[in-house]
């Protein structure tokens, strides 16, 4: 098990980033990648997932939140891209509210989770994960940067890999258009709005 890769981010993309550590290019998948920014030194935290046509590097900002996502993919009917688009919500006190709730609809919302498999998490994960509630996750460390037309074509490809469709994306898409900001604000923004519609 690989725990950290610490060097330079080389390479962004919606999907992931890649970390050079002595001369070798490390393909990190992420929650969201565009919270890091190009030539920074940074430590990733990993999960290596491994299955029979799989071999691939989960990367996280902090140890905690690499456990939440652990926690998730142990749900049945939760898998590495469902667990990242809950990870990549930034709100860890939503998520255990809605588990210690038992409210299925805010749970639903996040794609790949049906009633099923919210009736699980809530099974598996009430009372187990009230520590992740009150830690700082990928929402507060979006950077400043100077947006570009770019900035939301990025952000939107994005949340497609977080496995957001089409209609859901475009529902929110004349909010994001009102403002001009950053692809992991857009993002962020994003999130919320998809949450909470």
């Amino acid at each position: 098990m690989i725990e950290s890769i610490s060097g330079n981010v080389d390479y962004i993309t919606a999907e992931y980033i890649v970390i050079n550590n002595n001369g070798i290019g490390y393909k990190i998948l992420c929650p969201n990648p565009f919270i890091y920014k190009l030539n920074d030194q940074k430590t990733v935290y990993t999960y290596q997932y491994v299955r029979e046509d799989i071999l691939a590097l989960y990367g996280f900002k902090n140890r905690k939140e690499r456990d939440l996502f652990l926690k998730l993919l142990n749900v049945s009917g939760i898998g590495p891209k469902g667990a990242l688009a809950i990870v990549a919500f930034g709100q860890p006190e939503q998520v255990v509210n809605a588990i210690e709730q038992e409210d299925e609809k805010f749970l639903t919302k996040f794609p790949g989770v049906g009633k099923k498999t919210a009736r699980q998490m809530i099974l598996d994960l009430k009372g187990k994960i009230s520590i992740f509630a009150d830690i700082e996750f990928t929402d507060g460390l979006f950077a400043d940067v100077e947006p570009d037309s770019d900035e939301l074509d990025e952000a939107l490809e994005a949340l497609a890999v977080l496995g957001y469709g089409r209609k859901e994306i475009q529902k929110i898409l004349p909010d994001l258009k009102k403002e001009k900001m950053s692809a992991n604000e857009y993002v962020k923004a994003a999130l919320k709005k998809l949450m909470n519609s």
